[in-house]
């Protein structure tokens, strides 16, 4: 398979996609935060001394989604048509998943991975006083949809 950022003569570029067709196309991406019992009590009973942890990293999520393109220099501004970021509980912590939808020439996998990267991020910021040791990982493409390249799902 050929690699389509480099061009003749083997330097990074832009894709040109103006000759795709426009499809809808969705991705999921997730991440996850570990911390501590107490950690995790202030972000669940909402005294983070900053405040609601999880309110703050929607919307920093979606923020990210919209600017991927300013963050990752390959990656096309696109005209999102949806970004939704939901947070679960875990024994160990909090999981981020971020979806990200959009009708257009290329897809969305980045926007949805800097969207669940940038939460899990600001996870960690509105928590870092209390817990400075928390990690972040697990951040991967879960699912993606639309184009030429057709369905994937993770197995996990």
């Amino acid at each position: 398979m050929a690699l389509t950022h480099f061009n003749e003569q083997g330097r990074a570029r832009m894709v040109d996609v103006s000759a795709k067709d426009k499809t809808q196309r969705i991705a999921r991406a997730a991440g996850r935060v570990r911390m501590n019992q107490d950690t995790l009590a202030l972000v669940r009973e909402g005294r983070a001394k900053k405040g609601d942890v999880l309110a703050v990293a929607q919307v920093a999520g979606i923020m990210a989604a919209k600017r991927t393109w300013e963050l990752v220099p390959m990656c096309h501004p696109i005209q999102l048509t949806g970004v939704d970021i939901n947070f679960a509980y875990e024994e160990d912590g909090v999981s981020v998943e971020a979806i990200t939808r959009c009708c257009g020439e290329t897809g969305v996998e980045m926007e949805a991975l800097t969207a669940a990267s940038v939460a899990c991020l600001t996870i960690y910021d509105m928590l870092k006083a209390n817990q400075r040791d928390m990690v972040i990982d697990q951040v991967r493409l879960l699912e993606k949809d639309g184009g030429k390249s057709g369905h994937f799902v993770r197995e996990d």
